[in-house]
């Protein structure tokens, strides 16, 4: 299956992007802290968004619209008494097809996957504000994530449309590393 293929050919670029997520989320010790880091998710997550917006159709992806956005990120900030005026310069994978907009949707709808232990990491730091975007669908997470998978591997004829939605999400995770190459914390 496609989804079990992309999932072992991005192991390493997603690994790499765990670390520094994790990091980051180690040395947050209060609201102003985890609000400037949502900013870079945020600034990402943004970028992302807009380059595979045409691609994604309702025909395609008919909850697309009610699924987890950007906008979580922002009302998360704003929780947390942050601001998005000033956000970091966020650059996303080309996004030329809908394979490409499935490849770099998956590391998005991914992302959902480890937020509930995102949350608690947060919680045992005390901050339990601006959690939306990490606490994905709740309880329907599961099954968001099924019906994702389900679309995403009936999308590849053959080969060649399996390995650009590898590639894209390849390139996704490494972009979306980069933004916390930036972040580093003195």
């Amino acid at each position: 299956m496609l989804s079990t293929a992309i999932r072992e050919a991005t192991k390493s670029a997603h690994q790499e992007l765990e670390k520094k997520v994790v990091k980051k989320l180690k040395a947050i010790r209060n609201n102003a802290d985890y609000a400037d880091l949502l900013s870079y998710f945020y600034a990402y997550f943004n970028n992302l968004e807009k380059v595979i917006d045409p691609f994604i159709t309702a025909e395609l992806l008919p909850d697309y619209s009610e699924r987890r956005n950007s906008s979580y990120l922002k009302n998360d900030i704003e929780a947390l008494d942050g601001n998005t005026g000033n956000l970091p310069i966020a650059t996303a994978p080309n996004i030329h097809s809908t394979l490409q907009a499935l490849g770099a949707l998956y590391v998005m709808e991914g992302s959902i996957m480890g937020g509930s232990i995102i949350v608690q990491m947060l919680g045992k730091a005390g901050i339990t504000k601006g959690v939306s975007f990490f606490s994905g669908y709740g309880p329907a997470t599961g099954q968001k994530w099924g019906t994702f998978v389900a679309i995403l591997d009936k999308q590849a004829d053959n080969e060649e449309e399996e390995a650009v939605m590898i590639k894209t999400a390849n390139e996704t995770f490494t972009h979306f590393a980069e933004m916390f190459e930036r972040v580093e914390v003195a």
